[in-house]
């Protein structure tokens, strides 16, 4: 499985927010601290394949709300380009997916029923 280090989740964090957002890092929040999570997660088999990898950058980061502004987007962005590294294109209804994302964002949804949801996709 290809991951997505913390300068990857910071380039897409540019590419999504707008300009009249607040930038940059939350000041109290480590990126590396809420990545670094995936590479546990993976190393204790609580990820197995590509669809819970995707599902745990997803709630890690709209969960960890480690910028100060555009966190679900980077969240939702984040797991598309990982399923899209690791080989799998999905395709989403918006509603249906920014509804989900602002689920996992309040803790509704978990990383097991996010990646049972993608892999239904």
């Amino acid at each position: 499985m290809k991951l997505l280090e913390a300068e990857d989740v910071l380039l897409i964090h540019e590419d999504v927010i707008n300009k009249h957002e607040l930038q940059d890092l939350a000041g109290d929040r480590s990126l590396y601290s809420v990545i670094g999570q995936i590479e546990n997660r993976i190393k204790y088999g609580i990820i197995k394949d590509e669809f819970d990898l995707a599902a745990n950058y997803a709630v890690v980061i709209a969960v960890g709300h480690v910028f100060n502004d555009a966190n679900k987007r980077t969240a939702f962005r984040s797991m598309d380009v990982c399923l899209r590294i690791n080989g799998i294109a999905l395709s989403y209804d918006t509603t249906e997916i920014g509804n989900i994302i602002i689920k996992v964002a309040q803790k509704l949804m978990d990383e097991r029923e996010l990646a049972r949801y993608l892999r239904s996709l």
